[in-house]
């Protein structure tokens, strides 16, 4: 059997920035553990299945170790095949059926928009571990609904950032993110994932959903543009509104091919 397969640059408007992912086009079903294998095998951040004999079109993540709820820039990726090469399915809107609920991506001026709910940090007490593994005390801790948000008080700090990964392993969540206000946009930040097999993720469109309403709030304002500090780094304007946060990025794709599944 073969497959169809893209890589896409995400939140990116050149190559080789952004965050790589990988989209593989299902026109009949496949089995988890064949979608893990094909993840692993990817070894991108993230690799999406997207069901286009589905409707609404099916899509699913996984990262080279494990699936996961919600993943923005392969979410991003996929809209971009799917308006590329085949429009007919796409029209003018995207709307994906996922294990977040319905997930929509429209066309705009920053290239793509992503459509989805919010995740409302809560603060919480201070666990010593968090000061192990990032050396220094944060000024606020909170907790969304898959990820610790550490707050900083400058950008400098996010950048010189070196967690511990092996002590990161143990918080009770799918990783953590750090952030503080940026020089140059409203936020930047960084996103530590190693339970998932990500070390450090490029640029992290699921964590905008926590990032932009607790920055919305601490800003008084509504829009805001985001800069991840990654190696490959990346950029995303940010909207909150009511329970959905709009987050939205260019992307480029890298290539178009096929893979044989024997």
């Amino acid at each position: 059997m073969k497959l169809k397969m893209y890589q896409v640059d995400a939140f990116a408007d050149k190559l080789f920035s952004g965050n790589p992912a990988a989209v593989v086009i299902l026109e009949s079903p496949l089995e988890d553990n064949v979608m893990q294998s094909i993840a692993s095998e990817n070894n991108l951040s993230e690799t999406a299945f997207v069901s286009i004999k589905e409707s609404p079109i099916s899509i699913r993540w996984f990262t080279p170790s494990i699936e996961v709820d919600l993943c923005g820039h392969a979410t991003l990726a996929s809209a971009r095949i799917l308006f590329d090469y085949y429009p007919s399915l796409a029209g003018e809107e995207i709307n994906f059926d996922s294990r977040s609920g319905t997930l929509k991506v429209t066309k705009c001026v920053d290239g793509l928009c992503l459509n989805f709910p919010v995740d409302q940090p809560v603060l919480t007490a201070l666990d010593p571990l968090f000061i192990r593994i990032l050396d220094i005390e944060p000024l606020k801790l909170l907790r969304g609904k898959d990820d610790f948000l550490a707050v900083f008080e400058n950008q400098k700090q996010i950048e010189d950032m070196q967690p511990c990964l092996a002590l990161l392993k143990k918080i009770n969540a799918r990783g953590l993110v750090i952030s503080a206000p940026g020089n140059e946009v409203d936020f930047v930040s960084r996103c530590f994932y190693p339970e998932a097999g990500i070390e450090e993720d490029p640029v992290t469109g699921s964590a905008h959903t926590m990032l932009t309403p607790y920055w919305a709030n601490e800003f008084d304002k509504d829009q805001l543009q985001a800069h991840q500090l990654s190696k490959r780094g990346g950029k995303l304007n940010c909207k909150l509104a009511n329970d959905r946060v709009y987050i939205s990025g260019d992307s480029v794709i890298y290539f178009e091919g096929a893979i044989s599944i024997i």
